[in-house]
């Protein structure tokens, strides 16, 4: 016992120590819970990265409950926080470019679609603007969606006229292809929208059963191989607290952290909270998984290639060559 109290104390002097050493402690905003993977494993990562590659001049602490998800890009540009994460899909018209590494179809996990997002990014989606006011250090998505709910869906034509929590962006599309109608709320809410019967299920990723507490208000999963839709999210920075560092602390971070390595890594971390999703829901006696048929398969297909024409045509409207953007998209993914 005396032994584990020593180390104990010796863990958080090391903790207090490497604070008390930084020249620069930023503030990160986030809005899922704090055991949410996001925050037990992503943050932390990135602020030990920021700290390795700085030498210990910046840290950043996470504070909670500054704002809901849809204000988060809003609370970074203001300087209410230093750095958050944004979902594309909450802000309905802001984001359209983004909605290229949503689209179903794609193959390989979401370590290798971060990766490839980044790099698409900057070779064509850069050129909307569409993060004017912030500073992009990361993009990211989760594994496939599917369709979580209390009652067992078996068949694509059961989902037809649900009333579907859908996040926005391709998720919201895929949603209504489906014949569902679109609810939306916030990923938080996903709890209580369930369970006071507000709506029928939702399509998320397998993170959210463990993340978001689906076990216990959606015990049934329709699973679609590749998924329905995947996420998009980005990784956001204050743009004067970064212009604020001094220069070799901005090339450190801007060379070692931001971009890609921030993308890869937040890709690892969604790929490892699915897998934590899918085992809690196959451990949970009361839940099942349910894989979609050949044929809903097939039927799947021929919806989501509408869908991702309509995005495409969507993407091309705001001057980018999108046909050229999704061939980069799997090609990237492929060699990942």
């Amino acid at each position: 016992m005396r032994i584990l109290k020593l180390l104990t104390f010796c863990v958080a002097a090391s903790i207090g120590t490497m604070a008390a050493a930084a020249d620069y402690t930023l503030t990160v905003s986030s809005w899922a819970p704090p055991t949410h993977g996001i925050n037990a494993t992503l943050w932390p990562k990135l602020i030990k990265m920021m700290e390795d590659a700085t030498g210990g001049k910046v840290t950043a602490q996470i504070k909670y409950r500054l704002g809901p998800p849809p204000a988060q890009m809003d609370l970074v540009q203001d300087g209410a926080a230093d750095l958050s994460w944004i979902f594309h899909g909450y802000q309905a018209g802001r984001f359209t470019a983004t909605k290229l590494i949503e689209l179903p179809g794609y193959e390989g996990n979401a370590e290798a679609a971060s990766v490839a997002y980044w790099r698409v990014h900057e070779a064509h989606l850069a050129a909307a603007n569409e993060h004017k006011g912030v500073k992009l250090i990361g993009l990211m998505t989760h594994g496939p969606a599917h369709v979580h709910s209390a009652r067992k869906i078996t068949s694509l034509d059961q989902v037809a006229g649900m009333k579907l929590r859908v996040p926005g962006g391709v998720g919201g599309d895929a949603g209504a292809a489906l014949g569902a109608t679109g609810i939306k709320v916030p990923a938080p809410k996903v709890y209580e929208t369930l369970a006071s019967n507000a709506a029928d299920g939702v399509v998320m990723p397998f993170e959210a059963r463990k993340g978001f507490k689906l076990t216990e208000v959606a015990q049934n999963v329709y699973e679609m191989p590749g998924g329905l839709y995947r996420g998009s999210f980005a990784l956001i920075m204050n743009q004067e607290a970064f212009d604020g560092l001094p220069e070799d602390v901005r090339n450190a971070l801007d060379g070692q952290v931001f971009g890609e390595p921030a993308s890869r890594m937040a890709g690892t971390v969604w790929d490892a909270i699915d897998v934590a999703g899918r085992q809690v829901t196959m451990d949970a006696p009361d839940n099942s998984i349910n894989p979609a048929s050949a044929a809903d398969v097939a039927a799947w297909e021929d919806i989501a290639a509408k869908i991702r024409a309509s995005v495409l045509a969507e993407i091309a409207a705001k001057g980018i060559d999108a046909e050229a953007a999704h061939a980069m998209v799997k090609a990237e993914m492929a060699s990942n």
